[in-house]
């Protein structure tokens, strides 16, 4: 337990003493909170000015229920490849660096290094999730607020969707760690997080909303598990429901299984390689 604690201690001193984490995090807030900003006005703007063409009780087709759900949810449902991209870096950059060999001299398990990595990762990465939810929450409620729509922070449910999304930005940084490990270029997982986040995945998941059995397997998708596991996205709300969604455990489970699905074969391939 003294050398966990040790190795733990370590991975979060190496993370912290960089930049790397403290620029991710002020590009994730400013991102999710304009987004959530701009959106929640755009819709109070338009359920408020008599263009709004849906049916009574909804704003551009989205039920009043949902609109702040879909506001806050975008804390996770655009700003998950933040904490992937640390989790990713914080392996990567140490191959890239050359700094495995002390790591490993200090904690000859190399099993425990990578525990470490995981405990520290769920951390920041929640961490992430909630700074994220300050800024969707907080700016997302304004403007909602201003245009006299209800942000239903006195909703229990509300709060219930807040605390799954910070567990969803917990697991997206071992995810992140997962693929780190498991492509230890740093160059090429990070290409891989942006292009299959921002390209592939959305491509599928348009495409699941078409067809039936396209739709039963883009539901377990990472990004449409991590969706399922909040609750609540911008994805689903423009899909309107056209692709099946796993329930919100399920979500959860299918987001941790990549995590550990990646961890493993990296820890029974590139992780046991020499070390130069």
């Amino acid at each position: 337990m003294t050398a966990f604690a040790a190795a733990t201690r370590a991975e979060l001193a190496k993370i912290l003493s960089t930049r790397m984490w403290w620029v991710l995090l002020i590009v994730l807030v400013a991102y999710v909170g304009l987004l959530a900003a701009g959106i929640a006005f755009g819709l109070g703007a338009l359920g408020t000015s008599g263009g709004n063409e849906g049916p009574p009780g909804t704003v551009a087709g989205l039920p009043l229920a949902l609109v702040a759900p879909v506001v806050f949810a975008l804390a996770t449902s655009v700003g998950y490849p933040l904490p992937a991209l640390l989790g990713s870096l914080s392996v990567t950059s140490e191959f890239r660096h050359k700094t495995l060999t002390p790591t490993f001299l200090a904690t000859p398990r190399r099993g425990g290094v990578l525990a470490a990595k995981w405990l520290v990762l769920l951390v920041l990465g929640a961490l992430f999730g909630a700074a994220a939810l300050v800024a969707t929450v907080g700016l997302g409620a304004a403007g909602l607020s201003a245009f006299g729509l209800d942000p239903q922070l006195g909703e229990s449910d509300t709060w219930a969707l807040i605390g799954r999304a910070v567990l969803a930005m917990a697991l997206w940084g071992v995810v992140g760690v997962g693929l780190g490990v498991l492509v230890p270029s740093q160059v090429g997982s990070i290409v891989i997080i942006l292009a299959f986040t921002q390209f592939v995945e959305p491509i599928l998941r348009t495409a699941a909303g078409f067809v039936d059995w396209a739709g039963e397997v883009g539901r377990f998708l990472p990004g449409a598990a991590s969706d399922a596991l909040v609750g609540a996205s911008i994805y689903t709300a423009i899909s309107a429901g056209t692709a099946s969604q796993l329930e919100w455990w399920q979500g959860g489970i299918v987001l941790l299984g990549y995590a550990v699905l990646f961890t493993v074969i990296g820890a029974l391939t590139t992780w046991r390689s020499d070390v130069t």
